[in-house]
C-alpha cells in the first residue's frame, strides 16, 4: 500500500471524527455558543485544517447533514433503484430514512436547527437544502422515472415526493424529538414503513 492509500483512510476517520465532535458540541452547547476551538479541544487537530476542509462553522455544521443525508440517498441511487421494483425501492429508502432521522446526532442536529432557525436564517436553509430538500428531490426522480414506467399514476411529483415523507416520519419523528418516547425499534420501524408504503402505492395505483 502506497502512502497515499495509507493516508487516505486516516483522513477520511479524522473528519469523521471532526464531524461526530462538532455535531456532538452543537447539541450540548447550540451552535451559536460552539466555537471552532472547542471543537478542536475536543477533537484535536488544527484550526488551519478545519477551515482548510470546512471553510467555517457554517461548513462544518452542512457537512454533518450532508453525511447523514448521503446514507438516506444511498438507498435511492437512480441505476439502481431502476431495477428494482418501486415498492422494495420505497421500503428501503424509507426504513433508511427513519434510521437516520431517529439516529443520535440527527436527531441532535435538529433540535438545533429548531433553536436557532428564528436567529439564523441562513443555518436553517442549509440544513434543509442539504438534508430534507436533496432527499425529496432524489426520491422525486425516482417517483418520475417510476411513472414514465407506467407503475403510477402522478400528479405533481414534488408534491407526492413530500407525501411519502411525510408518512413514514409521521409524528413519530416529532415525539422523539420532543424526548416524549425513545427511537422506534426496528420492528417498529418496518411495520410503520410497510404501512407507508401501501397506503402511498395504493393512492398512485394507475386506475
Amino acid at each position: 500500500m502506497t502512502d497515499e492509500a495509507s493516508r487516505a483512510p486516516r483522513g477520511e476517520d479524522r473528519r469523521r471524527a471532526v464531524l461526530e465532535t462538532a455535531a456532538a458540541l452543537f447539541f450540548e452547547r447550540g451552535y451559536a455558543a460552539t466555537s471552532i476551538d472547542a471543537i478542536i479541544a475536543r477533537a484535536g487537530g488544527s484550526k488551519r485544517n478545519i477551515y482548510a476542509q470546512f471553510g467555517s462553522k457554517a461548513g462544518l455544521f452542512t457537512a454533518i447533514v450532508s453525511q447523514n443525508a448521503d446514507q438516506a440517498l444511498a438507498t435511492l441511487e437512480i441505476d439502481e433503484a431502476a431495477g428494482r421494483d418501486l415498492r422494495e425501492t420505497l421500503a428501503a429508502f424509507g426504513r433508511r430514512l427513519l434510521e437516520v432521522y431517529m439516529s443520535p446526532t440527527v436527531l441532535g442536529i435538529y433540535r438545533v436547527v429548531v433553536a436557532e432557525a428564528h436567529r439564523d436564517r441562513a443555518l436553517a436553509e442549509a440544513f434543509y437544502d442539504k438534508g430534507p430538500g436533496r432527499t425529496s428531490a432524489a426520491l422525486r426522480e425516482v417517483l418520475e422515472r417510476a411513472a414514465a414506467r407506467g407503475e403510477i399514476a402522478m400528479l405533481d411529483p414534488a408534491i407526492h415526493a413530500e407525501h411519502f415523507v411525510g408518512l413514514t416520519r409521521d409524528n413519530l419523528h416529532l415525539q422523539v424529538v420532543l424526548g416524549l418516547r425513545p427511537p422506534p425499534a426496528p420492528a417498529e420501524i418496518d411495520a410503520i414503513v410497510r404501512s407507508a408504503v401501501a397506503l402511498f402505492l395504493d393512492g398512485l395505483r394507475p386506475r
